[in-house]
Formats: structure tokens, C-alpha cells, sequence
């Protein structure tokens, strides 16, 4: 036994002697070299180590040369490269180089006729890609691999242009090694698999079972459904979704079900874990991919927010908002990144990473929209300030949706009966649904008094009409929800007061028949009814505006022309509404049997003592001024407060632009301005003296046309230019509009990300890794993009990530 195992660990050193060392110097001995550990390293062939190829460096000055990677791994790292392509930040302007009396810098129309050209934006130096690729120890071209080209002067240099040079005849090195990418992306020609062929039968088997794979995780991840089961061997009753799925597909398609799970090769099933996170990977790099796409070279926003997912790790969403070729205004999740603190630094590191993976550089940020918290607002060391040092024009948007929060949640605080109102609503809404039997007694009363009302005619009966409902529990992040609150209370007070009745007459404790009492006398004072529906006025108007706000296609324009509207139809409510809610809150009273004060009467406060009144007032000057002008004068002094952007400069030349009242507010010197004074960078001198000309043709042709007729918005705007093909004529001014278009307006899309990261990531699925979550979740939010890849597509790039036992080619 002892001779057999000695026969198993025999290496090469059991054969070959290491060479004795020269010098006495034991720091650098090779014979203090554990030996053993060498002989552990090479019978651990088996073994491979994992690449996250996702965190491979992309700037050409920085990566690590592929020949330091271990020998095993440097084919895939090579396939990862190519994936990604060569690097090339498109920038406004390149930094400029002395090149004896003149000034030079690298162009970016370089990378069109040079496909293999990459740029470093950290050395200012140009590289090849596929010499870096197949560069050996001693590079060939050491100035286009690893200390980079910068003599530009020698690029337009006709015959002797150096990028040229370097391509040279069909042998050099360097078209060597574009050939030797296309023979290791050409996974068919590969030795092995030329030795181990297999007929195109086998080849149609293996893709259909990897077909089976492919459409089961397409269909779990866009259903936000876990992969996995307890457990998935033979024997179990429930395998987990994926096995399930791909045993119903295959009953339902016998071809299929010749070729999976049991019936496949133990080598090739497609089924392990590893596999299904491989396949998701390849989806969500081509629905990030076709992002990249839509953006194009167009300017982009960012729109970032940070909330804690279930497993207490501080998770980031990533939007972009940017205009695409057809002019629609686009805001795409693009990342879910995993923070170890909310720093400023961090937090712009993470967002710097993850536009750089994918090409998108810094300096065609054109604004950043997030929520009031210093670490993002800062104006000198938050977020904003630190991406605002990098790329001037990126001008940061406070959230609108957060705006309109702070303002109806401090207005509401202020107001002492307003705050009192909105604790009584909290408590019977709790009261009334805590419990299940008191739940089902609510809608058995409201079942009762539909019914009675539809037999009376004050009710009409047809398809959606009459149904029942419960309680909304207001929300402490969404304004919208107290005003859904309100609307249930309203149309269930009926019932809620036969719920609550019930509880006084048959609770089971006193406390609770005590509580239930007093929610009774409340909800049956004048009060209490005045302030209900004073609210359920106000709300309505503020309603639009906070529900508006979380549309991805809504500009900043219209939303500050929505914010002006809300407060214009509050103020009108002050000044004549008063009389009609009066009247409406007195026929409720009445029909409710509710006491109704004097309205002449002197109105007494707090005890009703003598010497605690400080003015005579009577109740209607109480209810008019006290209460109902005082709570919409203190929304409408937090809306200016909030909303303050009227006075911004660069909304007051941008609204120039806007094309409602047939382009009224047109003003070409302020669109001028508009240009000059915000987004210098992104017209160049010779530009604008164009702009000019274009905005005198425009004023006479574009706002007298008939297409352009009746539009309100700049987004359609935007639209009508790009269908009536007007964007090429008038290019300076469509690249205005969506520079405008661009600027965020709520960060609503981000929060929609979180509540998709809840349905994933759950308490059963807590420990779910990093890139598993932002691949799930980019599939599941961008569905419309996921469901048209191809599937013939994610076989091919499956197939030429890593060698693969059955081949599918």
C-alpha cells in the first residue's frame, strides 16, 4: 500500500534533482523552497481557480499583462478581453501634448479607421489590443503594449504613420495576433475538439438541452421566481423550480425530453448551478450591452439611491436617463452595487467602476439626481461636488418626489390640528385592521351597505363598479398613500363606524372597548369631518403632481410647469372653496347624525374656560382662517420653499425651448444663452456662431409647421424633430433639447429597482451573491430588452466563454 501511494505522488522532482544553490545566502536559496508544497501544486491539477473577469482593469496602462496571468487561466482572460473589446473612452476634448512649437492630442475619429487602437486616459497614450492580447515576456512593440504611443505627430504622417507602421504586411506580429484571436474565438478549429468530433446530430442535441436551460432561466428570472430547490436529487418530490421547469418543457416537447436531465450526458446536463449563473451572466451582459447601445455616444444622467436589502447589506442602484436616436427619453436600471459605507468617496468610486466597465466615461455626464442626504448633496464634499470637480456640466437635480415629501409632511407637522388628525387616522386604521375578525367584519359591512345602496338607485351597478375594499395604512415615504388612506375612510365610514360600534358593544377587554370609544367619539365630532375632507381636497390637487413625478419619461420642464399649476389651483381652492366644502361636510354631518356647531357662535378653545380664550372668534372664522386657509397657506409656502428652481437660471433660459401655446415662450437670444453660459463644452465656437444661424431658420420653419402643432412638451418635441427628420437640419438644437431632456427629475425609477430587489432577494434567499443579484435584477427590471435576445445568441457566447466538453458547434 505504502508503494502504491508513493506511486501516486511521484512529480517531477521524484525524477530530476534541483540544481544546488551557488551562493550561502539563504534569503535567496531556491533549496528553502518547500518542496512539498510544489508536489501539493502539481497533483492538484484538478483544481481550477475562478476568474471574476468582471474586475479585469480596462485602462491599457494599468491592466496586467496577460503573460503574468498563471498559464491556465490566460485563454480566458483573453476570451474575457475580447468580449469586452478594446478600450476606447470617447471624451470631449483629450488632454493636449507639446510636440515641439505646437500643441497635439489624441483623436477619437482614430478609433474608426484603427479598430484595434485603445486609449489610456490615465497616460494620455495610445496601445494596440491585440498585441497586448499575445504579447509574449519580451514584447515585440513594447510602446503599443506597455509603455504606450504618444507622439501623435506621426499619426496623419501619410506612408510613415506610425499606426500604420505598426499594422504592417501580413505577417507582422501584430496581424499575427489578430489572427490568433479569430483562431481562439473559432472554438470548432481547436485541437481537441477536432480529435473528439461529434456529428451534427449530437451538436442539435446538446444546443436543444441547452436551449431547455436557457429559456427556464429566462422565464424564473423574469418572474423574480428562485432556481434552486431543498432538494434536487433523484428521488425528491419537488426538484425546485428550474428542475421542474425543464421536466415540463420536456412533456410537453418529446424532442426535449429525449435530451434532458436523465436522459443527457452526466458531462453535459446544463443543469448544475454554476451553469445557471453562467447563462444569467451572458443575459444580463447583453441587456447591458443593448444599454450601451441606446446610449451610443450620447450624453447620460445618473440617478443613484441606496437602501438596505434583506440580508442588512447596504445595496446601490445605478439609473441611467440619457435620449436615444429616436428622441424617446430612456431610464434604464443599470447596476445594483453592494457598499460597505454611504461615503462620498465610496460611493463615486463604485459609480466610477461601474460606467467604466462599460465604456461610459465621466465627462459625458450631463447631470445627477438624487435624494437631500448631505453625503450626496454636499456642496463641497458630497457627491455631487465630487463628480461636478470631474465634469463641470454634470448639474445636480434635487429629487422632485423627495421635494414634494418634505414639503406636505412639514406643512402637515406645523399645523397642530393637522398633525392631530393624521395620528386619529393612523390609530383607527389600525384599530380597525389589526385583527382578521374585525377585518371581516368591516367588509361584511360594507357588502351590506353596497347592497342597500344599489337596491335604492344611489348606487350603480356594472363591470369593476361597487367593489370591496380595505383600509389603506398610510405609508411614511409616499405622500400619495395618506391620500389613498383618506379616500378608503371616506368611502367605508359607513362601515368602519358599524365595525367600531360592534367593538364598543362585544370587545374582550376593556382596553380595547375603551379605545374603540374613543376612535367613535372622534370620528363622530365636526372636527374631525371637516379636517377629513379639507385634506381629501388639498390632496387631491397635490395628488397629480406626486403621482406624475414617478413617470420615467417626464422632463423637468413640464415638471416644474406641474408644480406651478398645483400651487396656482391651491391658491384658487383658498380663495373660493371654502363655501362648497362647508356645505359638503354639513350634509355629511346630517346624514350621519353628526352635531353641527353655530357657525355665528363664539368659538371657545382648549376647556372652553374664559381665560384661556385669546381672541373672539366665532367657529366659521375658526374653520375658515384657522384651519382651512392655514393648512393651504402652509403647503404653499413649502412648495415655493422647496421648489425654488423657478429662479434657477438654467430652467428660465431651458423653458425658451418649450413648444406648449404654440412655442409662446420661443426666444432664441435666451436659447442662445442657454448654450453659452450651461453647456459650453458641448459646442465649440465655430458651433455657435451655426446655433444662431439655425435657431432664425427654425423660428420661421419649425414653429409654423403643421407637425409641430399642439405639442406641450419638450420630449415630444424632441420626438417630432427625429420623425420629420428636422434633427439633421437643425442638429445644434435637437443636441440642446436633449442636453435639457437629460437632467433628472425624481429618482422614483431607483426605488422601483429596491422594490424588485425585495421580490429576489427574500428571507429564504438572503445569502444570494452579489453579481447573481445585479444579473437577476437587470433581467427582471429591463424585461423588454431580456425577452428578444436570442437564444442561438447565449449558446454561442456560452460555448466561447471556456472550452467545453460537448460541443455545440
Amino acid at each position: 500500500m505504502e508503494t502504491q501511494g508513493n506511486k501516486r505522488r511521484k512529480t517531477i522532482f521524484s525524477f530530476f534533482k534541483p540544481r544546488e544553490p551557488t551562493s550561502t545566502s539563504e534569503e535567496h536559496s531556491p533549496s528553502n523552497i518547500d518542496i512539498s508544497n510544489c508536489n501539493d501544486q502539481y497533483s492538484s491539477k484538478s483544481q481550477r481557480v475562478e476568474i471574476d473577469v468582471d474586475s479585469l482593469e480596462r485602462d491599457p496602462s494599468i491592466r496586467i499583462p496577460i503573460w503574468q496571468h498563471p498559464v491556465n487561466q490566460r485563454d480566458e482572460i483573453r476570451r474575457a478581453y475580447i468580449k469586452m473589446g478594446p478600450y476606447q473612452p470617447i471624451m470631449p476634448v483629450y488632454p493636449r501634448t507639446e510636440s515641439g512649437q505646437q500643441y497635439r492630442r489624441f483623436q477619437s475619429s482614430w478609433f474608426k479607421q484603427f479598430s484595434w487602437l485603445e486609449y489610456s486616459p490615465s497616460k494620455d497614450a495610445a496601445f494596440c489590443f491585440p498585441c497586448f492580447l499575445f504579447e509574449n515576456k519580451k514584447a515585440h512593440y513594447p510602446t503599443f503594449t506597455t509603455e504606450g504611443f504618444k507622439s501623435w505627430k506621426r499619426v496623419n504622417d501619410g506612408s510613415r504613420c506610425s499606426f500604420l507602421l505598426h499594422t504592417g504586411g501580413p505577417t507582422s506580429p501584430h496581424n499575427n495576433a489578430v489572427n490568433s484571436i479569430d483562431a481562439l474565438m473559432n472554438l470548432t478549429q481547436h485541437i481537441d475538439k477536432v480529435m473528439n468530433v461529434q456529428t451534427s446530430e449530437e451538436v442539435q442535441k446538446n444546443r436543444l438541452r441547452l436551449m431547455a436551460t436557457i429559456e427556464s432561466i429566462r422565464w424564473l428570472s423574469l418572474q423574480a421566481c428562485a432556481f434552486r430547490g431543498h432538494d434536487e436529487s433523484l428521488s425528491s418530490n419537488n426538484c425546485g423550480n428550474f428542475i421542474e421547469m425543464i421536466r415540463l418543457i420536456g412533456r410537453m416537447n418529446g424532442s426535449i425530453d429525449d435530451v434532458v436531465l436523465e436522459k443527457a450526458p452526466k458531462n453535459a446536463k446544463y443543469t448544475s448551478p454554476m451553469i445557471q449563473k453562467e447563462i444569467l451572466h451572458i443575459m444580463a451582459n447583453k441587456v447591458r450591452n443593448k444599454i450601451r447601445e441606446e446610449i451610443g455616444d450620447a450624453k447620460f444622467c445618473i440617478l443613484v439611491d441606496e437602501a438596505k436589502d434583506t440580508s442588512n447589506k447596504e445595496q446601490m442602484a445605478i439609473v441611467l436617463r440619457f435620449v436615444d436616436v429616436a428622441g424617446f427619453l430612456r431610464e434604464r436600471f443599470f447596476a445594483i452595487v453592494h457598499v460597505t459605507d454611504t461615503t462620498a468617496l465610496t460611493l463615486k468610486k463604485e459609480i466610477s467602476d461601474a460606467l467604466d466597465r462599460n465604456n461610459l466615461q465621466i465627462s459625458n455626464m450631463r447631470g445627477q439626481g438624487y435624494d437631500g442626504a448631505s453625503n450626496m448633496s454636499g456642496a463641497w464634499n458630497g457627491l455631487q461636488a465630487l463628480f461636478l470637480r470631474d465634469c463641470p456640466y454634470a448639474y445636480y437635480v434635487h429629487c422632485f418626489a423627495h421635494r414634494l415629501q418634505l414639503a406636505l409632511v412639514v406643512a402637515a407637522e406645523r399645523e397642530t390640528s393637522i398633525w392631530l388628525f393624521f395620528s386619529k387616522l393612523t390609530s383607527i386604521v389600525n384599530l380597525v385592521s389589526a385583527s382578521p375578525k374585525r377585518h371581516t367584519e368591516l367588509r361584511s359591512a360594507q357588502a351590506i351597505e353596497i347592497a342597500h345602496m344599489v337596491a335604492t338607485g344611489e348606487r350603480e351597478t356594472g363591470r369593476g363598479c361597487n367593489q370591496i375594499g380595505s383600509l389603506h395604512r398610510a405609508g411614511t415615504t409616499r405622500w400619495s398613500s395618506h391620500f389613498d388612506s383618506i379616500c378608503s375612510l371616506i368611502d367605508m365610514y359607513k362601515a368602519v363606524i358599524t365595525v367600531l360600534e360592534s367593538m364598543v358593544n362585544e370587545g374582550s377587554s376593556n382596553s380595547l372597548r375603551g379605545e374603540a370609544s374613543g376612535s367613535l367619539i372622534v370620528m363622530r365630532s365636526f372636527d374631525f369631518i371637516f379636517i377629513l375632507y379639507v385634506m381629501h381636497k388639498i390632496m387631491g390637487i397635490t395628488d397629480l403632481l406626486c403621482r406624475a413625478l414617478q413617470h420615467k419619461s417626464l422632463d423637468i420642464l413640464n415638471a416644474m410647469d406641474l408644480v406651478s399649476s398645483t400651487k396656482a389651483l391651491l391658491q384658487t381652492l383658498r380663495e373660493e372653496g371654502f363655501d362648497s366644502l362647508l356645505m359638503n361636510v354639513e350634509s355629511v354631518c346630517t346624514e350621519y347624525d353628526i352635531e353641527i356647531p353655530n357657525m355665528n357662535a363664539c368659538y371657545k378653545g382648549a376647556t372652553g374656560r374664559s381665560c384661556q380664550q385669546k381672541d373672539s372668534i366665532t367657529f366659521e372664522h375658526y374653520y375658515r382662517v384657522g384651519i382651512f386657509k392655514a393648512a393651504i397657506d402652509f403647503q404653499v409656502t413649502e412648495l415655493n420653499s422647496r421648489f425654488n428652481d423657478g429662479a434657477v437660471e438654467l430652467l428660465m433660459l431651458s423653458s425658451a425651448l418649450e413648444p406648449k401655446d404654440n412655442f409662446k415662450l420661443f426666444n432664441a437670444g435666451l436659447i442662445y444663452s442657454l448654450a453659452e453660459k450651461f453647456y459650453p463644452g458641448d459646442f465649440t465656437a465655430q458651433e455657435m456662431h451655426y446655433l444662431r444661424s439655425q435657431l432664425e431658420h427654425y423660428k420661421c420653419d419649425v414653429l409654423c409647421h403643421e407637425s409641430f402643432q399642439n405639442i406641450s412638451t419638450i420630449s415630444e418635441l424632441c420626438q417630432r424633430l427625429v420623425e420629420t427628420n428636422k434633427s439633421q437640419n437643425y442638429n445644434l438644437i435637437d443636441r440642446l433639447i436633449r442636453l435639457i431632456l437629460t437632467l433628472p427629475v425624481s429618482t422614483a425609477t431607483t426605488e422601483r429597482s429596491f422594490s424588485a430587489m425585495k421580490l429576489i432577494k427574500t428571507a429564504i434567499r438572503n445569502k444570494i451573491e452579489e453579481d447573481f443579484l445585479a444579473d437577476s435584477m437587470i433581467v427582471y427590471i429591463e424585461r423588454e430588452l431580456a425577452e428578444n435576445i436570442d437564444s442561438d445568441s447565449i449558446i454561442d457566447e456560452f460555448y466561447s466563454l471556456k472550452n467545453r466538453r460537448a460541443q455545440l458547434q
